[in-house]
């Protein structure tokens, strides 16, 4: 399958790098790729420039946002929420039109006073804005419960059973995401309903925040048990 993931950060390329390893093809989309080749800084957390990460994936073709859009099948938006509706503004509409769209993005402020905060909740959601910005495509929400190595590699938790949420309007697009989680190794996909459902996992992330001080870690992820 072709796949874009919009985004080059962690996330971007723990997914891309998980396709990838499943034998897909697949293009990480950025505003700028000359730029994004450039890099040689850490990012903001310490990880290494992508460039570091592209260099043990060859094989994963770096392209604008528009243009990974484009060739793909499948995109996933792998962006930070604040920047979200105009990444994709800037992959093109016409280019998400019918296609399954996976969106892991999370409404998330970031303060230097505090925990972030969300900048939608309750009565709205990032999924839902995402949906509507763009209704052609087939919004499934997904993975922005766990951090990207859980993302991506959910075994390396000593319980690879722990659970994950699929929210979206098409029942066909959710059947095919849960087919690409179970791929990545993912044995337990609830679907929590429509796109509105995405107002409850996203809201899950100052609990999950919380859980990671407390924790002292950010590998970890809850377990529903039935």
């Amino acid at each position: 399958m072709r796949v874009a993931v919009l985004g080059t950060g962690m996330v971007g390329q723990a997914i891309a790098g998980r396709f990838d390893e499943l034998g897909h093809d697949v293009r990480v989309g950025t505003r700028d790729p000359a730029a994004t080749m450039s890099r040689t800084e850490p990012d903001q957390l310490g990880n290494p420039p992508f460039p570091a990460w592209h260099e043990r994936h060859a094989g994963i073709r770096l392209d604008t946002y528009a243009d990974a859009a484009a060739a793909a099948e499948l995109v996933v938006n792998a962006t930070p929420g604040s920047v979200s509706l105009d990444v994709l503004e800037a992959a093109g509409a016409e280019h998400l039109d019918g296609k399954v769209l996976i969106d892991i993005s999370n409404p998330l402020v970031f303060t230097p006073d505090g925990p972030p905060t969300l900048f939608v909740d309750n009565t709205d959601s990032l999924g839902e804005g995402i949906q509507r910005t763009f209704p052609g495509a087939r919004v499934v929400k997904t993975l922005n419960t766990v951090n990207a190595e859980l993302m991506a590699h959910p075994a390396t938790l000593a319980d690879g059973g722990h659970s994950i949420f699929v929210c979206g309007n098409d029942a066909s697009a959710k059947a095919q995401v849960t087919n690409i989680l179970t791929s990545f190794g993912h044995t337990d996909v609830i679907d929590l309903g429509d796109i509105t459902s995405a107002r409850g996992v996203e809201m899950y992330l100052p609990v999950w925040l919380r859980l990671m001080g407390a924790l002292g870690t950010a590998r970890f992820n809850v377990k529903v048990i039935r």
